[in-house]
């Protein structure tokens, strides 16, 4: 009777640090920056939308990326027991449903920062959203496949960030110049999140999860991955110079050489290296993307 007794019993409210943590604001930093690059690239001024701007950034970084951490977090507790278990879920510091009410409250609250944007923001909250669900969850759960999976990240972290900040500055449709780039870097950051799952192999074949580390090798993942980030910059590059934005394209091809620079010590040891590749060449490939979008707003 005692035992039954102990096992009904409603689990703890978690305490914020922990809630927290399980947002991993160290994420919030790519969609962020994605997101002041739209606002940049739109070329519109400020002219009273610090509101706006403010809410755009809450709801790309904290929110949708907060969300699709929690609800991650959720559906991957076992993948984590191997691989991170001292995560807030798998250590027990976030217990019972906890992980799962929490990403439905962050859902909600992102809809409705979304919709007080704008319509055009709220669609692509909706959107982030449902592929931040679809990303770890069933039925859809496509992180699951090495190709799938980076490529759904790169849309939601890289181009939805991108064309809310443009969306949320001009209030209308970005121009075509702006939608190609924001989808060429947002096919460039697979290769990002190929590296980012170098840390997880051991997990992810324990548990199924077919990442491109795993099916193909950490070589082979590796020489695709930079393959992937570097072919999207050398088109923006063409097309930055083809449409007159001659010094943001020199710009956007020094950070490019500079990766190239970086990529043999990353290809002499991916397991060893992708980290440090992470940390080098993904900031190299943000500051091109500021580059471009200053081309594209004029300021440069």
């Amino acid at each position: 009777m005692e035992r039954s007794a102990v096992s009904t019993r409603p689990a703890p409210v978690p305490a914020l640090r922990d809630v927290v943590q399980l947002l991993k604001p160290i994420t919030w930093f790519p969609p962020m920056w994605a997101f002041m690059c739209g606002a940049v690239s739109s070329g519109a001024g400020l002219d009273g939308r610090w509101w706006f701007v403010a809410g755009g950034v809450l709801l790309a970084g904290p929110l949708v990326c907060g969300t699709s951490q929690a609800v991650n977090d959720w559906f991957d507790r076992h993948v984590d027991a191997i691989n991170e278990p001292d995560r807030p879920i798998p250590s027990g510091r976030i217990a019972g449903r906890w992980g799962l009410y929490i990403a439905m409250i962050a859902t909600v609250v992102s809809a409705l920062v979304g919709w007080l944007l704008g319509p055009l923001v709220f669609v692509a909250a909706l959107v982030g959203l449902a592929l931040a669900w679809g990303y770890s969850a069933p039925p859809f759960r496509f992180k699951t496949s090495g190709w799938t999976g980076p490529a759904v990240v790169g849309l939601t972290y890289e181009g939805l960030s991108w064309f809310t900040g443009a969306a949320v500055m001009l209030g209308a449709m970005p121009s075509a110049q702006v939608l190609i780039v924001l989808v060429l870097y947002s096919l460039g950051a697979h290769g990002i999140m190929t590296l980012n799952d170098f840390k997880a192999v051991e997990g992810d074949r324990a548990t199924g999860l077919k990442s491109l580390p795993v099916t193909l090798g950490v070589a082979r993942a590796a020489q695709l991955a930079c393959v992937v980030m570097a072919a999207p910059q050398l088109i923006v590059i063409a097309l930055l110079a083809m449409w007159g934005y001659a010094l943001s394209a020199i710009l956007v091809g020094c950070v490019l050489i500079a990766q190239f620079a970086a990529m043999p010590r990353l290809l002499r040891s991916p397991a060893k290296y992708a980290p440090w590749y992470n940390g080098v060449g993904v900031t190299l490939y943000v500051f091109g993307m500021l580059a471009a979008a200053l081309g594209l707003g004029g300021y440069i």
